[in-house]
């Protein structure tokens, strides 16, 4: 799969992908209209952004509090090791969890920062004592709670 260029995105494409990030479940012809395009160029030109992978998937976002997992927590950690064997282990494990939302290499202080979500203060402290020390190379965990989300996004800006 060969990514494009957000250079190779015009105006039309953009306006694709604009209305896709609010409403993916809409259709070719409820698309095609508010793009202002035939319904076969406006198929085309979303097959092609999903073979070129500016598309990369399509799926539905869950209401984190009605789910059961209304509490984010973020997780600053360090591993006593950054040896590539030490690395490949630890992201293995991470990313095989179901609670961890995201997971960052990072710069600075710490190695990682992860998203979990939980129930409540219990629940992490469960994944904590169960999962999270017990992941290979852990030398530090520092966890912090939002207290509230301020903004949340998943709509990527789109440069004109």
């Amino acid at each position: 799969m060969k990514n494009i260029a957000s250079s190779e995105l015009d105006t039309v494409d953009r306006a694709i992908l604009r209305e896709l990030q609010i409403d993916g479940r809409m259709t070719n012809a409820e698309l095609s209209e508010r793009v202002n395009l035939s319904p076969s160029a406006c198929f085309r030109r979303v097959r092609i952004m999903e073979e070129k992978g500016v598309i990369e998937n399509y799926t539905a976002i869950l209401n984190q509090v009605a789910s059961g997992h209304s509490q984010n927590v973020f997780v600053q950690v360090t591993l006593r090791s950054l040896e590539s064997h030490d690395i490949e282990a630890f992201e293995t494990r991470i990313a095989g969890h179901p609670q961890v939302m995201e997971c960052y290499l990072m710069s600075g202080d710490f190695d990682y920062m992860l998203r979990v979500v939980v129930a409540d203060t219990s629940d992490y402290e469960r994944m904590h004592r169960d999962f999270l020390t017990k992941l290979p190379g852990i030398d530090r965990i520092k966890s912090s709670f939002a207290l509230r989300t301020v903004v949340k996004s998943t709509a990527l800006p789109l440069a004109e």
